[in-house]
């Protein structure tokens, strides 16, 4: 690796560690007894709504019969990823979401927990490795550049890493591990331990190289030519702007760059007073969650539409209310109110008809800390970048949602900057599919 180590990145004190665990790893008999709920089904219908298609009767079998590395094995052999996906997952909505029990309006397989519990424990420092790499095939095998190293990026790294392809990860940020590092809720998962599972990727054979952004440091035509393959798993842009008077200045923040600092560089005591939180996704949601958990004086969001038609998952939404978490729906912003020294005093808001301001519903929400998540820009410079790759109305990457092939025959792409911005296992799905569309292509596959 060329990164640094860990405990040289992340500052000690950062936020994110004053969140507890909200789904703590089960100790060993937790997990037998749940797996032991598992009704192995023939038909799996689990399977069926994991988007990486893991065995998931198999791998809880495994562990009610105490073997946890083959467990973990199995989940692996379908997700690369699959130690992070354990946590992360909406499983409510996939494949727990799925389970016989839920049917019978019972309580559904602990999915996800028990995932996170076999490929924690079998990958734990001081362990055998799970995986032992084909041999490096040198000039007779593929050299690929990977742009962004986040979930897609590694898993197809990963993938062609363990086949003795050469895998070389570029990633402007000092921290790998895309969104898994700087974006997910750390209830759910810390910086710290995204970084680990980077660790244990490139510990496969991946190179990944950080400080080095693509049409500054090395230009994505110098890429094309010098590999022979190159994947584009970059996310998306940075977040979109409201663009009312008063936005800019101090208190006002993207959803996702105030996550980024929470997580990975803002340290101590956060003095976020009362907090408004402007949309209904769930990076909203999770600023408002997490806002509430470090001590915000009172929590609100605002979306322009009704609650039923939030995008955010209704169970995270339900969460957040229990934490306290005020929603205002049918209410849009329409300016900012700013004291004499710049501060953030107020969101001046209106109710709305259809997502707009009714005139004359005008008034104001006092406040000191607003965020904007009302989505993220498309990096349609990308395309200026890696001519032949064409985008979208939307700015995402066309590509073969099978394959991940673009346009051009030298590149793949997948993950958000594809669909727009879905969950990590799809975009662990996208990047495993195409480091085999680019072995099938290029004739490297045994």
């Amino acid at each position: 690796m060329t990164f640094p180590r860990i405990h040289d990145l992340l500052p000690d004190a950062r936020a994110e560690l004053r969140l507890p665990d909200h789904k703590p790893l089960y100790t060993e008999a937790e997990a037998q007894a749940e797996a032991n709920r598992c009704l192995y089904c023939t038909d799996a219908p689990c399977i069926q709504a994991c988007p990486t298609s893991i065995d998931v009767p198999t791998f809880i079998k495994k562990i009610a019969t105490g073997n946890v590395r083959g467990s973990a094995r199995t989940i692996f052999e379908k997700n690369m990823l699959g130690y992070s996906c354990a946590r992360v997952c909406p499983v409510e909505v996939l494949c727990a979401g799925a389970c016989v029990y839920t049917g019978w309006h019972r309580d559904p397989i602990a999915i996800g927990r028990l995932q996170r519990y076999a490929t924690e424990i079998a990958t734990r420092e001081g362990q055998a490795p799970l995986f032992t790499p084909k041999p490096a095939r040198g000039s007779a095998g593929l050299r690929v550049a990977l742009i962004g190293a986040g979930p897609a990026s590694l898993a197809c790294a990963a993938a062609l890493a363990l086949e003795g392809h050469g895998a070389v990860v570029f990633e402007k940020r000092a921290f790998p591990g895309g969104l898994n590092t700087t974006g997910i809720a750390p209830y759910k998962l810390h910086a710290g331990d995204a970084l680990q599972e980077v660790e244990w990727i490139a510990a496969l054979g991946v190179e990944i190289r950080t400080g080095i952004e693509v049409g500054r440091d090395v230009m994505g035509a110098d890429l094309v030519d010098g590999y022979d393959a190159v994947f584009v798993g970059v996310g998306l842009g940075s977040d979109s702007a409201l663009g009312l008077p008063g936005e800019e200045g101090a208190g006002v923040y993207g959803a996702t760059a105030w996550i980024e600092a929470m997580k990975v560089t803002r340290i101590g005591q956060l003095d976020l007073g009362k907090v408004v939180v402007v949309g209904g996704g769930n990076t909203a949601i999770d600023m408002a969650r997490e806002c509430a958990e470090l001590g915000a004086v009172e929590v609100t969001m605002v979306y322009r539409r009704g609650v039923g038609d939030m995008s955010g998952y209704a169970h995270e939404l339900e969460l957040a209310k229990r934490e306290g978490v005020r929603v205002i729906p049918e209410t849009v912003p329409v300016g900012f109110v700013r004291l004499h020294d710049g501060r953030v005093a107020a969101l001046r808001v209106a109710g709305a008809h259809a997502g707009k301001a009714v005139p004359g519903t005008e008034r104001e929400i006092p406040c000191d800390t607003v965020g904007i998540a009302i989505g993220q820009s498309k990096l349609r410079g990308l395309a200026d970048e890696l001519p032949g790759v064409r985008l979208d109305a939307r700015g995402c990457i066309v590509a073969d949602p099978a394959t991940g092939a673009t346009d051009h025959p030298k590149i793949w792409s997948g993950g958000d900057c594809v669909n727009g911005g879905k969950e990590v296992v799809h975009a662990v799905a996208d990047g495993r599919n195409a480091a085999h569309a680019i072995m099938r292509r290029l004739g490297k596959e045994r």
